[in-house]
Parts: structure tokens; C-alpha cells; sequence
């Protein structure tokens, strides 16, 4: 939108007063669309480094922990208790820390579900004061409005630039040689047709009259229009049959990419700003993904939870068969020196 103020076909631009417009809806919709992107990209930052340090707290965890499970078996199949007991103290320090992160998973289940409930009220209540609208803030519906209604403002401003151009400049018959220079550049042939202007006075949608070109169209249609041209005291010239020079057909065309481009992808810009696109999105998670979310977090903390458990009861057991195993050894040796003991009685007998 912001380039359409310095268009201009045959030196005919704009009204004045709707460049002043343009200039104000732009520095509104800029305004607010820097803040969504700064919000947003802090937010992301924010949330990515969270997640990426739960995740290698993880990791590293799940490791040591397996290590100190692999460490703490084969010490006690050796019995070596001094061993086990080490790995007995570090794993309850490890086991602390688990258990920790099995409540910051916890958290993060929580942060889902509660994420969810908040983007099914966001897309309720769009524009009410929210938890997701400290992360998406929308554009008001009265700038939304502005800004859509300038669009179409624009689209039809230029549109009839254009159709000026070809009614008084480009299809005029100039029989006077001392007619204006700027109008009068020997222009002859089959009259131009005009430029289909998709909006009424009031804005609502036009449907083309016949004889009417498509923005799709016009380019191809005109380019059948242009005559060849020389630059007499910087003016073009027509020196062939033709309605329009190069430079005026070029003009023209930018006039009718620019009115185009505003016509086909302003509606989907304001849905974004206005949020409604958003909506659409989180209406689509919230009924899709929210429900595999939630029970792939609550099976995270609930697997480490398990885990954490299983690794005490390691702990326990390791205990345990150290124990067993130093009983059973100081039993056999109590029972091979009852048998020494026995055995040198009989000799002196």
C-alpha cells in the first residue's frame, strides 16, 4: 500500500488527501505489526532456550542415571560394597535431582493443558484481555476496519487513474496540431479499452462491464496497444499506429500490479492482523493436537516418575545383595573354621 503513494500514470497521481490516509493507515498497521513481531520472537526465545535446557537436563540425567544402574550391578555381582555404597550415595543425590525434574515435567503438562484453555478462550474472545494475548496481541477492529476500507480505497483510486489516462489522454482525438504536448503524442488506432474497477463508490464488489479488462488481463490486452516511439525534446512520439507509448504503457501496468496485489491479498492480510487467521489456527490445534499433547506430556513425567522409583528400589536391592552376599561369605568362613575346629578335635582323639 505504502508504494501506491508514488504511483502515477501520464503524470496523474492520487488525490493528495488519500496519501496523507495511506501514510497514517501504514504507520498504524506498522506500528502494530512490529510490536507482534518483537513480542513474539522474545516469547519464542524465551520458550526455545527453556525447552532446550529441560531437554538436555534430560538427557544427561536419563545417562548418568543408567550408567549409575549399570556401575551399581556389576559392583554388586563383584561385592564390592565399598563401591556400592559410593554409588549408593551419589544415586540418591541423582534420584533428588530426578524427582525434580519429574515435577518441572509436571509443570510443563500443566503449562500444556493450560496453553490449550487459553488459546480455546482466545479464539472465543479474540479481543479480550487474555493469557495468550501477552503472546499474540491483535490489532483493534478499528484498525482492521481502516485498513481494509483503505485498501479497497486505494484499489479503486488507482483503478480510476488509470481509466482517466484512457478516456482523456490515451482514446482522445487531438485534430489540433497545437493541442498540449503531454496529451497530444500522435496517438491513432482502435480505442483502448478500459480497466474493470472491482469496487462501487460505496466499496461494495462491481462485476465488470463488457469492453472491461481484468487486472489479470490488462497487461496482455494493452501491450496490442503500443505504438513505436521517438524522444522528440524529451517527449515520446508516436512514429506507428498506436493509443499508448512505452513509458505510459509501463506506468499503467504498475498502477494495475499495484491495484492487484492490494485487491487479492489485502483480505488475507487483514484476517492475519485482525487475528482471524490466528483464530482459525488455534481452533485447528486446540481440536487436533491439544489431546495428543497432553497425553504425551503426562507420559513423559509419568514414565521418569517410574524411573525414578525403579532406581530407588535399585538402590534398595543393591543394599540389599551386598549385605546378603557378605553375610553369606563371613558364614562360610565361620563355617569353615567350626569345621577346622572340629576336625582338629578328632585328631586329638
Amino acid at each position: 500500500m505504502a508504494g501506491a503513494k508514488s504511483l502515477g500514470v501520464h503524470q496523474v497521481f492520487l488525490p493528495a488527501e488519500l496519501q496523507a490516509k495511506i501514510g497514517d493507515t501504514v504507520k498504524a498497521v506498522t506500528i502494530s505489526s512490529d510490536e507482534l513481531s518483537s513480542r513474539t520472537s522474545l516469547n519464542l526465545k524465551n520458550i526455545d532456550n527453556f525447552l532446550k535446557s529441560v531437554r538436555i537436563d534430560l538427557i544427561i540425567g536419563s545417562a548418568v542415571m543408567l550408567l549409575l544402574v549399570f556401575l551399581g550391578f556389576l559392583f554388586s555381582i563383584l561385592g564390592l560394597q565399598f563401591l556400592v555404597y559410593c554409588l549408593v550415595l551419589i544415586g540418591w543425590i541423582l534420584i533428588a535431582g530426578a524427582f525434580i525434574l519429574c515435577g518441572v515435567l509436571l509443570l510443563l503438562h500443566n503449562v500444556a493443558g493450560d496453553t490449550c484453555v487459553a488459546m480455546d478462550e482466545w479464539v472465543l474472545k479474540p479481543h479480550i484481555a487474555t493469557a495468550i494475548d501477552d503472546i499474540l496481541p491483535c490489532i483493534d477492529a478499528a484498525t482492521a476496519t481502516e485498513s481494509l476500507t483503505r485498501s479497497k480505497e486505494v484499489t479503486s483510486e488507482l483503478a480510476k487513474v488509470v481509466n482517466d489516462v484512457i478516456v482523456n489522454v490515451s482514446n482522445a482525438k487531438f485534430h489540433s496540431p497545437i493541442a498540449p504536448a503531454s496529451s497530444n503524442y500522435n496517438q491513432s488506432g482502435p480505442l483502448m479499452p478500459m480497466l474493470c474497477n472491482p469496487y462501487e463508490s460505496d466499496f461494495r464488489d462491481r462485476k465488470c462491464l463488457p469492453g472491461e479488462v481484468s487486472f489479470e488481463d490488462a497487461p496482455k490486452v494493452w501491450k496490442g496497444f503500443i505504438c513505436n516511439a521517438n524522444v522528440i525534446s524529451g517527449q515520446e512520439i508516436c512514429s506507428t499506429v498506436g493509443r499508448i507509448t512505452p513509458s505510459i504503457y509501463r506506468e499503467m501496468t504498475a498502477a494495475t500490479s499495484t491495484s492487484q496485489n492490494l485487491y487479492q491479498f489485502t483480505p488475507f492480510l487483514i484476517n492475519v492482523a485482525n487475528c482471524s487467521f490466528e483464530r482459525e489456527i488455534f481452533s485447528l490445534i486446540g481440536t487436533d493436537l491439544c489431546p495428543e499433547l497432553e497425553r504425551h506430556s503426562k507420559g513423559m513425567y509419568c514414565s521418569f516418575t517410574v524411573f525414578s522409583a525403579s532406581m530407588i528400589l535399585s538402590l534398595i536391592f543393591w543394599m540389599v545383595y551386598v549385605r546378603e552376599r557378605r553375610h553369606r561369605w563371613y558364614s562360610k568362613q565361620f563355617i569353615a573354621r567350626e569345621g577346622q575346629a572340629a576336625q582338629a578335635e578328632e585328631n586329638k582323639l
